[in-house]
């Protein structure tokens, strides 16, 4: 082989390299990217049945319920427009209670459950997970103008 050969091969074989680099980073990401879903969407039956996703919202007043003796427990969230019962077996962060802002990861069970994995609770007074916000501010805006964007009812709660 010419040294020009040689070195096109070699150039050739880096390219190839980086590509498939390139598509097993790209796979990795795309498997493990996790989807913000308003819990109005979920109500409507637009998430994604295949994988996890999360969820937020505030947890409804009154709403949860731990079995005794046990780490589950269920309750339910809200964007203000509709309300999603939730199950949850672990240790919950020290902030989580009735009224404050939660995020769950997990995903829909056959019955209109979300089967969560992970909650998190926001970290002080003031804050709130950026898409929790958005998804609450879009809900009371929407019941202050009557615009719905949405089915009339949440389903089957």
């Amino acid at each position: 082989m010419k040294p020009r050969q040689q070195r096109m091969l070699a150039l050739g074989l880096v390219v190839v390299g980086l590509a498939v680099a390139a598509t097993l980073t790209l796979r990795a990401f795309e498997d493990n990217m996790m989807f913000f879903i308003e819990i109005s969407d979920v109500m409507a039956g637009e998430y994604p049945e295949e994988r996890n996703f999360r969820i937020g919202g505030l947890v409804v007043e009154g709403s949860i319920q731990r079995e005794e003796n046990s780490l589950d427990m269920e309750f339910l969230v809200t964007d203000t427009r509709c309300q999603l019962p939730v199950s949850y077996s672990g240790v919950v962060p020290d902030l989580f209670r009735d009224g404050q802002g939660v995020v769950a990861h997990g995903r829909m069970d056959g019955s209109g459950m979300f089967v969560a994995d992970k909650i998190m609770a926001k970290h002080d007074e003031n804050y709130m997970a950026p898409e929790v916000a958005d998804s609450l501010a879009k809900h009371v805006d929407d019941q202050t103008s009557g615009v719905h964007d949405g089915p009339a009812e949440c389903g089957p709660q």
